[in-house]
């Protein structure tokens, strides 16, 4: 039977990190140690960091981005494209758009896909507000940024079907070989989408 080998706070502590995408409890007592060897510049201030970002954290009423600012920051860029609206599952799918510096335009958050075994509908989705910043003047296209899945392609397919009635161009993101990628390494399903969607050279 495994023992535990610190206080309470710390096995909470380690509890909590093990929690985390990408710490198993292994991973967990490694960080917990290291927060603990290093308080006054690391566990102090992180514990500080979160007090504050707890405090002032907000979900943006327009896009539904986390932010400290409400609109956030990059609603309220004017050097941004407004004339399009980028639609993603989740904030981390919009940051990892925004890290590629490949769009520099508004994006809309769902908060999930449809998954009918998952019990999500579309009434858990940020589906009202996306038809409503749709129907806005000015916006012109709507990319569905959504993953390969057969939940986010279903949900891309709902959405193409609400925004019908709107003056509006849908479109999504292309699938198939990524660049620098080789043939033999690459799945059946990004095959044959490449060849699905192959282009004129």
């Amino acid at each position: 039977m495994a023992q535990h080998v610190a206080g309470p706070e710390i096995e909470r502590l380690i509890q909590l990190l093990a929690r985390l995408p990408g710490l198993g409890p292994r991973s967990a007592r490694r960080a917990a140690l290291q927060l603990i060897k290093k308080r006054d510049t690391l566990l102090n201030p992180l514990s500080d960091a979160m007090r504050v970002a707890n405090e002032r954290i907000v979900v943006c009423s327009s896009c539904g981005n986390v932010d400290t600012s409400e609109p956030c920051t990059i609603c309220k860029d004017p050097r941004r494209d407004a004339s399009i609206l980028v639609v993603v599952e989740d904030v981390s799918d919009l940051w990892a758009l925004e890290r590629s510096g490949a769009v520099n335009a508004l994006y809309h958050v769902l908060g999930g896909v449809l998954s009918p075994l998952d019990g999500v509908r579309p009434e858990h989705l940020n589906l009202d507000r996306l038809v409503a910043r749709a129907s806005e003047p000015g916006v012109s296209e709507i990319i569905l940024a959504l993953n390969a899945t057969v939940d986010g392609q279903t949900t891309a397919h709902y959405i193409t079907e609400l925004l019908t009635h709107l003056p509006v161009k849908v479109t999504k993101l292309a699938h198939g070989v990524p660049v620098g990628g080789e043939l033999d390494y690459l799945d059946e399903g990004t095959l044959s989408a490449a060849i699905r969607q192959r282009t004129a050279f």
